[in-house]
């Protein structure tokens, strides 16, 4: 037996009307509660759990006083889209801890993690009128709640950008890519009017024939044993200066020339490839690491590069390392990173024509379109190709060029020291 449709139907903030709701009869509570989207639908003549002071029929705002959402943000069925299925389990959980979690799942670097959470911060204490939060904005609020307060069709994600104008465009860019992994993740998206700053990318830093001279030269004369075979190997492998320094004697197989990387950039594994004149270094370079200890750490790894005080090398002190190189080449700090020689790598790479894709699998970067800089070449490196291409060409028998058969490196480094 059917008791009849409730008397009052409700408009959504689309004015779309809700369709009667039956209830069947029997023993039914004296009260009924419809939950949408955090109001209380309170059927009248009904005598349910109503607030004091609230009559039957009437909408209850259960976050009103709380600093939350107001009546206008709140999701009612026919409007907006309800929180996604795959977060229903979690409604009830701090959504800033779950969106971490969700991050760490998905293998991004500390450095990555840590500035998605600067952005999701900067959102959250980002406050509408009326709003009044405390410090950390609505970090604590639980995933439901978050639902609401990251609709972007409420001027919270407008304000927040608004206020981004004093940073530069990558950082824009940045935050934005930040925001747009949040909302997606918590089943809203980034509204189309939102335009990302557009900046000409600048092409990477190389070193110069002469530079490069130079710099082997310095290295070849530096005093701490290190050197040679730390930038020998970075010049060779293109390895990213975090790569080096984590990597552990293990990850060297000196038969096969070649080293793995665990761990890289977005926690990805790759293999390098090295020459004779690198295995050569590390040769000699493990006998010159045993003086110093054949240190081991807690977890059981033994790093490949340490200090003289035997500890595992970090990429502050391979900086420091390459501005006292730089000095000694006579080369700007500006100029000489640790990333100079993996730039200096890759293009050495395309002017002997490797294709894009061989460059892309050996520096280990997740698209093509990261490694297609590269092809953006300077004036000076397009007249030096374009000098050696009308060289004569040798008669046939003649031996080539030691530098077109080694590489670079070993016109100035000999292989023995």
């Amino acid at each position: 037996m059917i008791s009849g449709p409730l008397p009052n139907l409700i408009r959504t903030r689309r004015m779309h009307l809700l369709p009667p709701i039956w209830v069947a009869s029997g023993r039914i509570r004296a009260s009924i509660e419809v939950m949408i989207g955090g109001l209380e639908i309170v059927p009248r003549g009904t005598g349910m759990h109503a607030p004091p002071g609230v009559t039957g029929g009437e909408t209850v705002d259960r976050h009103a006083g709380q600093g939350l959402a107001s009546p206008r943000q709140q999701t009612l069925l026919g409007g907006s889209r309800l929180l996604p299925n795959r977060l229903h389990r979690l409604r009830g959980l701090p959504w800033f801890d779950c969106w971490k979690a969700q991050l760490k799942a998905e293998r991004k670097s500390e450095h990555t993690i840590r500035a998605y959470e600067r952005a999701a911060k900067g959102i959250a204490s980002t406050a509408l009128p009326g709003e009044d939060y405390e410090g950390g904005g609505f970090l604590h609020v639980d995933v439901e709640q978050a639902y609401i307060l990251l609709d972007p069709d409420d001027g919270r994600i407008d304000a927040w950008i608004s206020g981004l104008d004093g940073l530069s465009p990558s950082s824009i860019n940045a935050r934005i890519a930040a925001c747009t992994h949040l909302l997606r993740w918590i089943g809203h998206s980034l509204p189309e009017w939102v335009s990302r700053p557009t900046r000409r990318r600048p092409l990477p830093k190389t070193l110069s024939r002469r530079e490069l001279s130079r710099f082997k030269a310095a290295v070849s004369e530096f005093k701490d044993p290190i050197a040679r075979p730390l930038t020998i190997m970075m010049l060779e492998t293109g390895l990213r200066v975090s790569e080096a320094c984590n990597m552990d004697v293990e990850d060297i197989d000196l038969d096969d020339l070649s080293a793995l990387v665990i761990g890289g950039k977005g926690e990805k594994d790759r293999t390098v490839l090295f020459t004779a004149l690198t295995s050569n270094e590390i040769e000699s370079w493990l006998i010159e690491r045993k003086s110093r200890g054949d240190v081991e750490e807690k977890s059981g790894r033994r790093p490949l590069f340490i200090s003289k005080t035997g500890g595992r090398i970090s990429p502050r002190w391979v900086q420091k390392l390459m501005d006292r190189l730089a000095e000694a080449s006579s080369i700007p700090k500006s100029r000489l990173t640790p990333h100079t020689l993996r730039h200096t790598f890759a293009s050495g790479l395309l002017e002997r024509g490797a294709d894009l894709v061989t460059i892309q699998r050996l520096l280990g970067h997740a698209s093509i379109a990261t490694t297609r800089v590269y092809l953006e070449i300077s004036d000076q490196t397009l007249r030096e190709i374009y000098r050696r291409a009308q060289r004569p060409i040798p008669p046939m028998g003649d031996p080539a060029p030691e530098a077109d058969i080694e590489g670079t490196l070993h016109s100035t480094y000999p292989l023995s020291s």
